[in-house]
């Protein structure tokens, strides 16, 4: 990248970082004036005063709002992220545990459609198989964001329904231990997720989506299910696709059926036989000079998991690995970090073509605006950075 446009990528980070600093919202009064108030809402809402009495003692973490004000780690590229994520040793753990539980797996697919290859992926992705599930206290992480300005009624929301998991006697409040966001078990359900997901699949009297491996991979199942999985369809397949493409035609919002991408000289990477009036879109994560899929209705489920784009795809391309499918095309296409992305998106906003948050993420509604850049300058529309596009925004 010319050393210009890199002083005005930098440029925009500056910009943007002062724009986010005013913008933050700041505590006042007090946490245990607001935590008394919580306490007489949830008894109103009829939770039990023993469910209720967990909260005695809990405090503000500070650290907790400064995680949630972090930049994530879903800045980084799809094969940055999925390098990491969807590593061997994930594949080669996934395909154990289908192998070793191959009778629990083949019931959960028989009753919630959902194969074993996704459900594992996800285990790998959230926690690394139940490994590294979180190690801080669900009520004090949802009180303490209950309790912040920035998103208070979705974790009331949350916070009201971890008591009501207490209540009916799923955990424990000591058993309620997880991420900073209040996730809680082996696959990362919310509490409201947990009430309406979780199965007691091991008949023991509790969904316990901590310990017990039986529940977590029937619960997983029965979420995807919810989120409206098709049984039987694919979700995820690594294509090539020819220079002549039109590469605006490379959007999740773009269905076509697969008759008609093999028809524009689109080809399945492994040489598989997909049904010709399955609706498909053409993913390029990286753009045109990067890896290719088609993703197909069931890849939908995984944005409603993770609305993350490079989260959805790396669980997705990690659930094709485990059942067999060979390494990824990697392509050419050079990473568009974090800070080159800010700066991207404070100059989209600055021409026009962005109202979303600055937040560094090459995310769907930034990508959408690339593309509608790319367009307006005429230049390929893969909805994929370039330097190119960053000359083209400077101001002139």
């Amino acid at each position: 990248m010319r050393r210009p446009l890199l002083r005005a990528i930098i440029a925009g980070v500056a910009l943007a970082a002062a724009a986010e600093g005013s913008a933050a919202c700041t505590n006042t009064g007090s946490f245990e004036r607001w935590l008394s108030e919580f306490k007489a809402e949830a008894r109103a809402k009829g939770i039990s005063p023993g469910a209720i009495a967990a909260l005695d003692g809990v405090a503000l973490d500070q650290g907790i709002i400064a995680r949630d004000r972090r930049q994530s780690v879903f800045s980084q590229s799809f094969l940055e992220f999925s390098d990491r994520m969807a590593a061997k040793y994930r594949i080669d753990k996934g395909r154990q545990l289908i192998s070793e539980r191959n009778a629990l797996f083949g019931k959960v697919e028989q009753q919630f459609g959902v194969p074993a290859p996704v459900i594992v992926a996800f285990w790998a992705l959230e926690t690394d198989f139940g490994h590294d599930s979180g190690h801080l206290p669900t009520l004090t992480s949802l009180a303490t964001l209950a309790y912040d300005c920035r998103r208070p009624e979705k974790f009331r929301a949350e916070l009201l329904d971890a008591l009501r998991i207490i209540q009916k006697g799923d955990l424990t409040p000591g058993e309620m231990v997880g991420s900073w966001a209040g996730e809680i078990g082996q696959t990362q359900f919310v509490p409201s997720i947990y009430l309406k997901y979780a199965i007691d699949y091991e008949g023991d009297g509790k969904a316990d989506l901590i310990h017990n491996a039986t529940d977590v991979v029937a619960s997983t199942a029965n979420y995807l299910n919810g989120l409206g999985w098709r049984r039987g369809e694919p979700w995820l397949k690594e294509v090539h696709v020819p220079e002549s493409m039109d590469w605006a035609e490379a959007d999740l919002t773009i269905q076509r059926p697969v008759s008609e991408w093999l028809r524009r000289g689109v080809r399945i990477a492994d040489g598989s036989n997909i049904p010709g009036e399955l609706p498909a879109s053409l993913l390029l994560p990286m753009g045109r000079h990067g890896p290719a899929f088609l993703t197909f209705q069931n890849f939908k489920v995984f944005l409603d998991w993770n609305q993350s784009l490079v989260y959805s795809t790396t669980v997705a391309y990690l659930a094709t690995r485990v059942a067999g499918a060979p390494p990824i095309t990697r392509g050419t296409a050079v990473p568009f970090g974090y800070e080159p992305t800010v700066g991207l998106q404070q100059l989209l906003k600055a021409r026009g073509f962005y109202n979303g948050d600055v937040d560094g993420k090459l995310g769907i509604g930034t990508r959408a605006s690339v593309k509608q850049a790319q367009q307006k300058f005429g230049l390929p529309a893969d909805s994929y950075p370039s330097p190119e596009l960053v000359a083209r925004l400077q101001p002139h």
